[in-house]
């Protein structure tokens, strides 16, 4: 990239998510500079030293008088503890800065909005990439998690154009590929495909761990129990306010998956040989559809 997409970079919060953004813009010299926030001070020397940002602070009143037009704040910490962040913004920084989040939900990010400034700002592009991993904190971040990945964008009738612009080009220039959709879309898809399946991880470990007394439980699981429940290593802080911010979606989710499974165990009480294998088949079918729709989209252009 000749020159920078973005002037100043300013990641809030440098775990995973952000860290990896900041790291990912870094590496490929699509910003001037990264800045990094942090509560703790321990944190901020962290990412320096770990060259995630060029330097980091505990507060964005600290660089507040260095933004303006061309720079990006990301916000990047757990989803309730977004309105703080927000009222920072709303103190502290200029209306030309764009400002773009990476939260799991959108419709609780767009009530905090609306609640801090009394409508959601147009240089508010609000946003979620879909990639991750169960790993957390300043030192997980990877420059390259979001190659090959999909960003939603949940843009308004009011958002600026420029900053949508913007903020698509970011993400496009770490590799991912750029969508949108609407919030109440957006939050119904993901409480069903990202936070239904959480909350069944973290359940079945819960189960197994407290409820079943049996010393040797983990000790024989095999690949399949491993591969099933690694998203139960997620940082319980984030997906506990997930679950409170999408909890109607996550609700619904939950209520269709637990009439399923109620079937499923009265098929197996009854011993009904053909509904066991109507289901099993056509969830082995879904899935390697869903796999090979993965690999399709995973797979490297040809270029002339």
């Amino acid at each position: 990239m000749s020159q920078p997409l973005i002037n100043k970079f300013v990641v809030v919060g440098i775990g995973l998510i952000g860290g990896s953004l900041a790291a990912g813009l870094k590496q490929r010299g699509a910003c001037t500079e990264v800045i990094g926030i942090a509560r703790k001070a321990d944190t901020c020397s962290q990412a320096v030293a770990c060259g995630v940002v060029d330097r980091a602070y505990m507060s964005l009143g600290d660089i507040a008088g260095e933004l303006g037009a061309g720079d990006i704040i990301f916000i990047s910490v757990p989803t309730l503890s977004v309105t703080t962040v927000l009222q920072e913004i709303k103190e502290f920084i200029s209306p030309e800065v764009t400002i773009t989040d990476g939260a799991s939900v959108k419709g609780s990010v767009q009530r905090a909005a609306e609640q801090v400034f009394g409508v959601l700002p147009s240089q508010f592009v609000l946003g979620h990439p879909i990639a991750g991993s169960e790993k957390s904190g300043v030192t997980a971040a990877n420059p390259n998690l979001y190659e090959n990945h999909r960003v939603i964008l949940t843009p308004f009738a009011n958002t600026n154009a420029q900053d949508l612009a913007l903020v698509s080009a970011m993400w496009q220039a770490v590799g991912a590929e750029v969508l949108t959709m609407s919030v109440e879309e957006h939050d119904e898809v993901l409480g069903a495909t990202s936070h239904l399946p959480h909350v069944i991880a973290y359940s079945l470990v819960d189960t197994l761990a407290q409820d079943i007394h049996n010393p040797n439980i983990f000790r024989y699981a095999a690949g399949g129990f491993r591969d099933f429940t690694r998203i139960a290593s997620s940082d319980p802080v984030m997906w506990h306010d997930i679950m409170r911010a999408n909890k109607t979606a996550i609700l619904q989710s939950m209520d269709l998956f637990i009439d399923n499974l109620s079937r499923l165990r009265s098929s197996i009480e009854h011993e009904d040989s053909d509904y066991l294998l109507k289901v099993f088949s056509r969830a082995k079918e879904a899935r390697d559809e869903f796999t090979l729709m993965l690999a399709q989209r995973q797979a490297p252009t040809k270029k002339d």
